[in-house]
């Protein structure tokens, strides 16, 4: 085991590696057959903010034959610290080396952790490239958002799990039992069974060919056991909801318990990849959410709690649940917060149900300026809207509001960006002066899986350019101003829809020192553009460049469920200004799903186009 006592008087925020938290689960190591390490590539900070991975760690420990600990990136002194000392990267909960693990898995929810990723292996004393590894070190695993698009991390990654991880992490367990040291060669001949796991991607096991211009020409499977298209997982039902997690000891990203009150989104706002991958919407009983809330103060000492969702105020009866909750904690220092709250859904009422109480900010998401842009991107909802929901939010005691908006997104201009400044002086002047607005433009990154995947992102001059008009705009407002470096922006862009020839790159980029590229004190765009250099890839082939119709895209083989004639006909609508009507309570948009998941057909039979679902069934058309 390690002993930190020489080093950690030596770094910053020393708690972030000595484990020993509330709620955190120690195993007999001896005694438990099965050994897993989970890891958010990030700082401890952010790791234990992420909700997906300490459901996965409870999951795995409630496994009598399986413990699951936790490791997280460590900071660049406390890296500098353990290469001194000759220490590998080790566990929380035992300290024991990483290396000494039987899994070690990764969720990759930001594709600017990549880096680190690299970072840790080689911190760990495993080998970065996958061919590489033999059946002595960990199997490397990896699931979330950015699973979507494996690709880029195939190189370095054994296996991904697409989708919602609860149910298919222990049918991986299941085979792993089975496999594991059984002999010389166990490891490939485990992952040959694996990949007939729905869900479950091998990268090592599908040939990729190119086109004599770059652009994808196959990605085919070279081995019997994998499939052609890999279907992502889906809970039909939420599991029960997470009630005894880990206190950190430190102050991390979001120090409050969380409740996950539905999963999915139906809205259909056409930049968002989590409104297409976690679809359907799947909702808790306000009793379950209740009991959540009760469990949460009770096991952790939280005295606020946070209702997440997609969408919260879309949650069925919000208002009723909200006021349940604040009735039943009565103390004045309990506190309830509502993130991604919809402007067009927050009623008086629900903003009632806080009369008396201590508030936290409120979130809200225009996303744009103007109307036009709005219905560009299928965010439903008009100005007046906006100003009446604030000036309620006013009129009862909220003081802080936050606003993100995003520039660059498709069919934009400069009036647009203007746009947002004059909705921002518009709701300052219906406040006062201790109202605080806080104004967050992030920019557009175009993801896998959305109706949006093939359009180009719009170039780092430009970029800079709607950047000015936004900060020259709102310096006399009085709103704070945050913003994203346009070089960070490409990068994202460039990672997100990149092909696995980026792995040499991102490998590239780490051997020259690139890690928390997320982090403006570290990262290097030089560095970047050297490794692209270096194997002559252009990012804005990847970033900067419209994919036409008949292009393969890299993440073709990854199937949401949701059909690419859908996403298509959702950008001509976007192009053609034209909206469409949420599936829950309008038509049944037709996105596919209804022919794959029983909640969706449920909804389906009972829209006015359920004749039109049921004929191109009929027909085996995946409409």
């Amino acid at each position: 085991m390690v002993n930190l006592d020489e080093i950690l008087h030596r770094v910053t925020r020393p708690a972030r590696y000595t484990g020993g938290e509330w709620n955190s689960v120690v195993k007999d190591w001896d005694a438990t057959d099965i050994k897993v390490v989970l890891s958010y590539p990030d700082l401890y900070d952010v790791g234990m903010s992420n909700l997906g991975l300490a459901i996965i760690y409870d999951v795995l420990n409630h496994q009598p034959d399986v413990l699951a600990e936790r490791v997280f990136a460590p900071w660049v002194d406390m890296e500098a610290e353990m290469r001194r000392a000759g220490l590998s990267l080790f566990s929380l909960e035992s300290r024991h080396p990483v290396r000494n693990f039987d899994i070690l898995g990764f969720s990759l929810g930001y594709e600017l952790t990549y880096t680190n990723v690299l970072n840790m292996l080689d911190l760990s004393g495993i080998p970065v490239l996958a061919a590489e590894r033999g059946d002595s070190e960990p199997l490397v695993i990896a699931g979330g958002s950015c699973a979507f698009n494996p690709e880029p991390m195939a190189d370095f990654i054994d296996l991904f799990v697409v989708g919602e991880g609860e149910e298919a992490v222990l049918e991986l367990l299941g085979v792993f039992r089975r496999w594991k040291g059984k002999g010389s060669g166990w490891k490939k001949e485990f992952l040959r069974e694996a990949a007939g796991i729905s869900g479950i991607y091998v990268p090592g096991f599908y040939r990729v060919d190119y086109h004599p211009d770059g652009t994808l020409a196959s990605i085919n499977p070279g081995v019997a056991e994998a499939r052609p298209r890999i279907e992502r997982r889906v809970m039909s039902n939420l599991p029960p909801p997470l009630i005894r997690p880990i206190v950190p000891y430190l102050q991390v990203i979001h120090d409050r318990g969380a409740v996950e009150i539905q999963r999915g989104c139906s809205q259909g706002c056409r930049f968002c990849q989590a409104g297409i991958i976690y679809r359907p919407v799947r909702e808790r009983s306000q009793g379950e959410v209740e009991k959540a809330v009760a469990g949460l103060v009770k096991n952790c000492g939280y005295d606020e709690i946070s209702l997440l969702s997609l969408s919260t105020s879309d949650y069925p009866g919000i208002e009723n649940l909200v006021a349940s909750i604040l009735q039943s904690h009565e103390d004045g220092n309990f506190v309830l917060s509502l993130p991604s709250l919809r402007l067009d859904t927050f009623s008086l009422q629900l903003a009632n149900s806080f009369k008396d109480r201590k508030k936290t900010g409120l979130t809200f998401a225009p996303e744009a300026g103007t109307e036009r842009l709005r219905q560009v991107i299928n965010k439903k909802v008009q100005e007046a809207e906006i100003l009446q929901t604030i000036e309620t939010a006013w009129e009862q005691g909220w003081r802080n509001i936050k606003l993100y908006f995003m520039i660059g997104l498709p069919t934009e201009t400069h009036a647009d960006i203007a746009g947002i400044v004059e909705l921002i002086n518009k709701i300052r002047s219906i406040g006062n002066k201790g109202v605080n607005i806080r104004v967050n433009a992030s920019t557009f990154v175009p993801k896998p899986h959305t109706p949006f995947q093939r359009v180009a992102q719009v170039g780092m001059e430009e970029l800079d350019a709607r950047q000015k008009i936004l900060k020259s705009g709102l310096k006399k407002s009085g709103a704070h101003l945050s913003w994203q470096d346009p070089e960070v922006s490409i990068l994202e862009a460039v990672l997100s829809r990149g092909d696995r020839r980026l792995a040499k790159v991102i490998h590239r980029a780490w051997q020259l020192g690139c890690k928390f590229d997320a982090w403006s004190e570290l990262y290097s765009y030089e560095r970047w553009q050297k490794a692209f250099d270096e194997f002559t890839l252009d990012p804005c082939f990847y970033a900067c460049r419209e994919r036409p119709i008949d292009e393969l895209l890299p993440w073709a083989h990854i199937d949401t469920g949701v059909n690419a004639d859908f996403l298509e006909s959702e950008y001509e609508r976007a192009r053609e200004g034209q909206a469409t009507p949420d599936c829950r309570t309008g038509p049944c948009s037709l996105c596919g799903l209804h022919l794959k998941q029983s909640v969706c057909q449920r909804r389906c039979k009972e829209s006015p186009r359920a004749s039109v679902i049921s004929q191109k069934a009929k027909l085996g058309r995946d409409c």
